[in-house]
């Protein structure tokens, strides 16, 4: 499959573990060798007409300076998290892999519903979108198309006045725009192709770069935890890596599996998941067979933090396809 081709996803049953302690040791151990030739989530984010911040859009954090880079906590593995990470670092190059080349774009269509704020009013607001990110350098140069989606009301509100805006662009034909203004993430908080398949290949190399300048103050491996999104969502990791990737997700205490998930497309699978200091369960979301990465979703447990009822999903995105292209669209 060329570099143009692109990644589909496929569901069928996981497959039953007798012993996942004894899963874990031999997986664990297997991870060491070279690996087989991809809330507080991380990305670039538009803001909506009038200037409302929008989920809809792609998210630049702004990383204020941390002290100096204190050493992680010890590397612990779960039994939990084996069931799904572990499996997606053993299947991380079992997939035709995209080569981009410097110049090239690569491309990620999906679906996402995220809550939106103005006025002291709330909703989820939904699109679909397409994210065109220069295999190299800044996301400045990116460029982003989103259809918006009707907007739904935030679990246990109604649909605020302010969505109204939302509701009459369903329809409308979009154009592609400037992703972002600019980008001031620090250099480790990348996620370029140029930059993450330069990542460390290995389990405990890689945990160290998701714990880089973190601030050791209780809510250090939720931190964590956010930043394997950051190398999820519209990023694209060569298989090394992202065996790697899994291999470290799958170290950071609270990890929990949650044996059915649906990402914002419908697509149904089992997913690794921590809950966020909001009282948010967020979870990643992997096909049952391929363990290809197919989207997230935000579940509430804890309704007082949330502000919504327990069970209710406030955020969720669906990874439909992933390609390179030569060109980003004309924005004029």
């Amino acid at each position: 499959m060329d570099d143009l081709a692109q990644l589909n996803n496929f569901r069928s049953e996981v497959p039953v573990q007798e012993d996942l302690r004894a899963e874990a040791e031999r997986l664990m151990a297997g991870m060491s060798a070279p690996a087989r030739p991809n809330f507080r989530r991380l990305g670039l984010r538009a803001a909506l007409a009038g200037g409302l911040a929008a989920a809809v859009g792609v998210a630049v954090f702004l990383v204020q300076n941390q002290p100096a880079p204190t050493p992680p906590p010890p590397l612990i593995r779960t039994v939990a998290a084996v069931e799904v990470l572990t499996r997606a670092a053993e299947h991380a190059g079992s997939r035709p892999e995209l080569h981009p080349r410097p110049g090239q774009f690569l491309v990620y269509q999906s679906e996402t519903m995220n809550s939106a704020e103005g006025e002291g009013q709330i909703w989820l607001s939904r699109a679909r979108r397409t994210f065109w990110q220069p295999v190299e350098g800044s996301s400045v140069k990116a460029f982003l198309q989103n259809e918006i989606l009707a907007p739904l009301p935030y679990p246990g509100h109604t649909l605020p006045p302010l969505a109204q805006w939302e509701q009459e662009q369903v329809g409308k034909p979009s154009r592609p725009e400037r992703a972002a203004d600019f980008d001031d993430r620090p250099e480790f908080m990348r996620n370029d192709y140029a930059y993450v398949s330069k990542l460390p290949a290995d389990t405990e190399g890689m945990r160290r770069h998701l714990y880089t300048q973190v601030p050791f103050d209780g809510s250090q491996d939720y931190e964590a935890w956010g930043r394997v999104g950051g190398l999820l969502e519209e990023s694209y990791l060569p298989a090394a890596q992202r065996a790697a990737l899994f291999g470290a997700a799958a170290t950071i205490p609270g990890v929990v599996t949650v044996k059915e998930a649906q990402d914002a497309a419908g697509r149904t699978g089992i997913a690794a998941a921590m809950v966020s200091p909001m009282g948010v369960r967020e979870e990643y979301i992997f096909d049952r067979k391929t363990y290809d990465y197919l989207g997230h979703r935000g579940v509430v447990v804890d309704a007082k933090p949330a502000n919504a009822p327990v069970g209710s999903v406030v955020s969720s995105s669906a990874q439909l396809k992933v390609s390179v292209a030569d060109s980003a669209p004309i924005v004029e």
